[in-house]
């Protein structure tokens, strides 16, 4: 979310380069990454809820992020494999003790 609000802010702050596979204005990824990170951050307040939608978009985006880092593994290798494992973890983590808070209340 503050990746995107930066860009549309100060459109000159990210360098863009050439020739790759996505190409598009530095205003519509920073949209893009605006409302993903709204996103996001309003399904990480529900998941404190117990929210069963919540926890569905916290998986998706997970496995999202983990194919996303799989794509990095041959530019970071190490950050590519942590961020793997960070994302197995969240995705574990939703689907094993997501109905704990709703036992608890």
């Amino acid at each position: 979310m503050l990746s995107g609000l930066i860009s549309l802010l100060n459109s000159d702050f990210y360098v863009v380069t050439r020739n790759w596979i996505f190409q598009f204005d530095i205003s519509t990824w920073a949209w893009i990454h605006l409302i993903l990170g709204v996103i996001i951050l309003v399904a990480g307040l529900f998941l404190f809820t117990g929210a069963t939608w919540a926890r569905v978009i916290g998986v998706i985006l997970a496995v999202l992020a983990a194919l996303a880092a799989f794509a990095w593994l041959p530019y970071y290798p190490v950050w590519g494999i942590l961020f793997i494992a960070i994302s197995i973890g969240v995705i574990w983590a939703l689907t094993a003790h997501g109905r704990d808070i709703k036992m608890a209340q």
